[in-house]
């Protein structure tokens, strides 16, 4: 059998095995036990203030996984959804049924859209997804409340709670941590000088020192390494591309330290994206034996010392439970290994000239289960992925999963003779289960790709079969949970608007768009893959309005509220209005679970239930309000508008793929209320995807100036045509603006 055919036999073989489950588990070598596999529990066994620095990392470990999971995962039940039972009904080609017509204005190719859909997505919707509501409420036009305006409330609290605890909290702490192990790691070099540990030794001060230096730290000198951190130093902060790193040698992405997202502008925070980034992304590869002695180090440097390992395993915690568990090995998987090797009892002091021992643990390590996902470059003799240690490793995420399966080298070129080096977004919907997603993916050509549609069914089948807990691991994996029933179709007894392919097609864009918000809220922690004038009313309109119908995402949306405000109470990260507020999104959540079901068994709602949807536009105002800068007052929408962007995947060659959001966008839908059709109004998202130079990642503020939605630093605005557009595949339901 070729050494390719094996390859791509073992590769498909390792979809499977990622996506039902068995990637939960980081020891692959059958040799190794549960027990065995010891690791660091975040909230148990904890060590008292009197005498934890006597006691070394051991007495903190216990033998359950290690892949945190969120809270009450038992309780968590899919609420029971009704049949639906909507008597059919459509729109007259005149739009003579439409009860409130008066109240709008449809130019011709608005109106045919909206005719044939039942609904029509327009450009204009103002910078945040609630002033389109504020208005509906003003002119007294029926509110439509979409899933997107409540996914992007989501996102806006999400975002806000880790800033604050990134600036209260994690910040210090892994300021604290850099120059713990700075100092640790200065011992050891001082213990292990002059042998074959040496080099090792001096590498991890480096490593260190270079992580508390981007946090602005006064540290020692030490001279026999200065010359390495002022070098690498210069390539972070110069973030221009690909070389090689003078701490391990190798080629590393320093592009990749552009702070993005929400990081850009804050001086604390970029310091701070800019260390994690670092301790993130550094792999200490496991088949350079001199790198994975400096990965033995650093896991006895915690070891060592229960307060370094104290504060290592907090920032673990806490940014797991947002964004999930690291993707490779590190202090779980390697101090076992330790000890396997050495003895119960291993200190620094035993490592030199034992060549034999550390010989038995370089070969357990290379027998650890390898990465899932590739973040660097790599040679394509050199495979997918390499396996190594991680300090504090980037994160296993489904999605990142699902796309490194779907580029090169694990699917090879198409008839052209090119190749695949950046996913297309909808690669997740269609390995979801979207017919649509992967039929448009089809149109496009993607599924030319050799290999392509054999490893995109291999990853449908494995996730099919994926059980509750692959969607329970962190806040991530649940918000991409709480998406999933936007990629079912629907068909008869739903609204006349949702039984079309434009409507299965606005879904995901709204999947699309509210990946996008998870993407650039993680965009530090998850790892990428590498390859008005008024008028007189003559009459009072009826505004009572409609909530799309879609139970199961606000039911999911309820739990992911709750267990968002449960598991930061347990680190005791959240005050009392951050878990206010929190309860207000449940609540609401839960209260669309209730009128979307009545909606889809044709009921009339109460009185209330229409209240409640009349002032929505209030309630994201709220929110919008309390995730603002503590400091900043009577800030207007166009200084801080809904518009992102994200690098979500790289082609080393030179390129970046590129999401984004643009302004929202307003939605005009048919719905029927109390018998009768009229045109309810809303806001969604307005998704794009393009390549990128690798060299200029896109911040927020460059994209929103680029796209003409705000002015740049100097207060010039861009009002040039805008120079990207939204996917093909939006435009049968998108009226554009000439």
């Amino acid at each position: 059998m070729k050494k390719e055919t094996v390859k791509h036999i073992i590769s498909i073989l390792l979809i499977i095995c990622i996506l039902n489950g068995c990637g939960l588990s980081y020891l692959s070598n059958p040799s190794y036990t549960n027990e065995d596999s010891q690791t660091l529990s975040a909230d148990e066994n904890e060590i008292s203030s009197e005498n934890k620095n006597d006691i070394p990392i051991a007495a903190s470990i216990n033998d359950e996984d290690n892949r945190p999971f969120l809270l009450n995962l038992s309780d968590i039940k899919e609420e029971e959804i009704p049949t639906p039972c909507i008597e059919p009904y459509t729109i007259e080609p005149d739009l003579s049924n439409i009860d409130n017509l008066w109240q709008f204005y449809m130019e011709d190719g608005m109106k045919e859209k909206f005719i044939k859909n039942g609904f029509v997505v327009d450009e204009l919707s103002g910078s945040e997804f609630f002033q389109v509501y504020e208005w509906n409420n003003y002119k007294l036009i029926p509110n439509f409340i979409t899933v997107d305006s409540l996914m992007h409330t989501y996102h806006l609290y999400f975002s806000h709670l880790m800033k604050n605890i990134e600036k209260n909290y994690l910040s210090d702490n892994l300021l604290s941590l850099s120059i713990k192990m700075t100092e640790n790691s200065a011992k050891q070099y001082e213990i292990l000088k002059g042998s074959e540990w040496e080099d090792a030794a001096a590498r991890n001060v480096s490593f260190f020192a270079i992580g508390a230096k981007l946090l602005n730290a006064e540290i020692s000198d030490y001279g026999y390494i200065e010359q390495k951190i002022c070098q690498e130093l210069e390539k972070i902060n110069s973030a221009a591309g690909i070389s090689n790193s003078t701490i391990t040698e190798d080629e590393e992405d320093y592009s990749q330290y552009i702070p993005r997202g929400y990081y850009e502008g804050d001086e604390q925070l970029e310091s701070y994206f800019k260390a994690m980034m670092w301790y993130g992304r550094i792999h200490f590869r496991q088949d350079k034996e001199e790198l994975d002695r400096s990965a033995l180090l650093i896991t006895m440097a915690l070891a060592e010392d229960a307060e370094s390992y104290e504060l290592w395993k907090g920032i673990y915690a806490v940014t797991s439970f947002f964004a999930g568990a690291s993707d490779d090995s590190g202090v779980f998987e390697y101090w076992p290994l330790i000890k396997a090797a050495y003895g119960e009892n291993v200190s620094v002091n035993d490592l030199a000239n034992n060549q034999e021992k550390f010989n038995k643990f370089h070969e357990m390590t290379a027998n650890l289960e390898p990465p899932k996902i590739n973040s660097i470059p790599l040679m394509e003799w050199e495979g997918n992925v390499i396996p190594g240690f991680r300090f504090m490793g980037q994160r296993f995420t489904i999605d990142a999963a699902i796309m490194q399966q779907l580029i090169y080298d694990n699917v090879k070129n198409n008839n052209s003779g090119d190749y695949r080096m950046l996913p297309d977004v909808l690669d997740i919907p269609a390995a979801l289960g979207s017919d649509m997603a992967l039929k448009i993916l089809d149109e496009q050509g993607d599924t030319e790709y050799e290999n392509y549609s054999e490893n995109m069914e291999k990853i449908k089948e494995g996730l099919s079969n994926s059980n509750q807990k692959l969607w329970m691991s962190s806040l991530y994996a649940n918000w991409l949970n709480t998406l999933r029933p936007l990629l079912e179709e629907k068909g008869e007894g739903y609204p006349f608007f949702m039984q079309n392919a434009e409507w299965t097609k606005k879904n995901l864009e709204c999947f699309s768009g509210s990946f996008a918000e998870l993407k650039h809220d993680t965009v530090l922690y998850t790892k990428q893959i590498l390859a008005e004038m008024g008028w007189d009313m003559e009459q009072e309109p009826d505004d009572r309005g409609y909530v799309e119908p879609e139970p199961l995402i606000y039911s999911r949306f309820a739990h992911l509220a709750s267990l968002t405000a449960e598991g930061l109470n347990k680190y005791g990260m959240l005050d009392k209005i951050d878990e206010e507020n929190l309860m207000r999104l449940k609540e609401m959540a839960e209260k669309f679970f209730v009128i979307s079901k009545k909606e889809l068994q044709d009921e009339v709602l109460t009185d209330e239930e229409y209240e409640f949807i009349r002032t929505y536009g209030g309630n994201l105002e709220h929110f919008w309000i309390d995730t603002l800068p503590k400091k900043t007052d009577g800030i207007d929408t166009q200084e801080l508008p809904a518009s992102i962007v994200v690098d979500i995947a790289t082609d080393p060659n030179g390129q970046v793929l590129e999401i984004a959001t643009g302004n929202p966008s307003t939605i005009y839908v048919a719905v029927k209320v109390d018998g009768k059709v009229k045109i309810a109004k809303g806001s969604v998202y307005s998704f794009y995807q393009f390549p990128w130079p690798l060299e200029d990642r896109l911040t927020d503020s460059k994209w929103r100036y680029m796209m003409g939605y705000q002015a740049d630093e100097d207060g010039n605005w861009n009002f040039d045509e805008k120079p990207i557009e939204h996917p093909q595949w939006t435009q049968n339901y998108r009226y554009l603006n000439d």
